[in-house]
């Protein structure tokens, strides 16, 4: 299994880069090949200062060792050895009115001390961040991401949903990130979905995720903006900072585990503010996003 996904993710890397680099039709993504000393190591793709995309990163990566600490101390194990494999992306583009996504889709094994495996599983999933709220945009990354999950199982896309609304939630400011998607962990084989049956899951949500967002792309890359558009753009996505930081769980456990810095923080936007207690005018669009991220939506 490790195998197949881990060649999955490099094929899917390969696509993505490719259709974003198309997408833009200027910037290109750079390669950077790395090794972890523990075993193991990564491909990271970054696209910077592109026509469409200010920062973006796609990255793979697959370790493996003796569980850090964090790991045993979650697991309660005293010892063990891991492999885990993913591909992780984050997309900030230049217009205010294109809307930052995130994805990510992974694989885990933890073995016994003969090697045989313990315990595996898949996580991931993808979601959307505007700064401007254009309600068919939702629409459409909703749908696409319940297709996805309708083609394997009718209960997965409000569960799935659910979980991604309360998982990025910035608790400290009381509103969510952006207006979701799809956020599943520890699928694991049960009685009624073998190993296979998720791997085949996580990759059609894999699969379906240039569909869900390179329309969105399309419509709003050329949109005029002005410098105030840029910087309410800039001040929400200290937002999207602060949940990284403070919240999520993948960013922690990296800084906590001596992982790839320049990996961990890829997600980070290039430019951001902080303005003191920024207050958008009443009734704006602006506002508007504001009153949107209060509240989970059912956008479908």
């Amino acid at each position: 299994m490790k195998d197949q996904f881990y060649k999955y993710i490099e094929d899917l890397q390969e696509t993505i880069t490719s259709k974003l680099e198309e997408v833009d039709g200027v910037g290109r993504f750079k390669e950077d090949l790395w090794e972890r000393e523990e075993g193991g190591g990564g491909r990271t793709r970054v696209i910077e200062n592109g026509a469409v995309f200010e920062k973006g990163g796609v990255n793979i990566s697959a370790v493996h060792g003796e569980l850090p600490a964090a790991l045993r101390n979650q697991f309660q194990v005293e010892e063990g050895n891991f492999f885990a494999c993913g591909l992780s992306l984050v997309l900030h583009p230049k217009n205010p009115f294109l809307p930052t996504v995130h994805a990510n889709w992974r694989y885990f094994e933890m073995y016994d001390e003969s090697g045989n495996i313990v315990t595996q599983w898949f996580g991931g999933g993808q979601d959307l961040t505007p700064y401007y709220l254009f309600e068919e945009d939702a629409i459409h990354f909703h749908s696409v991401c319940k297709t996805s999950c309708d083609l394997h199982d009718l209960s997965f896309y409000p569960k799935f949903k659910d979980n991604c609304d309360t998982y990025f939630w910035n608790s400290h400011r009381n509103e969510a990130r952006g207006i979701g998607g799809l956020f599943f962990d520890y699928l694991k084989e049960t009685d009624e979905f073998s190993i296979q049956d998720r791997f085949n899951f996580v990759t059609e949500v894999g699969n379906h995720f240039l569909e869900s967002y390179v329309p969105i792309v399309a419509l709003r890359k050329e949109v005029p903006f002005t410098i105030a558009h840029k910087n309410w753009q800039e001040i929400r996505r200290g937002r999207y900072v602060e949940f990284n930081l403070v919240h999520d769980r993948g960013t922690l456990f990296g800084l906590k585990t001596n992982g790839r810095i320049e990996s961990i923080l890829m997600s980070l936007p290039p430019n951001v503010q902080w303005v003191y207690n920024h207050q958008p005018e009443k009734n704006s669009k602006e506002a508007k996003l504001i009153q949107v991220l209060s509240k989970p939506i059912d956008w479908i």
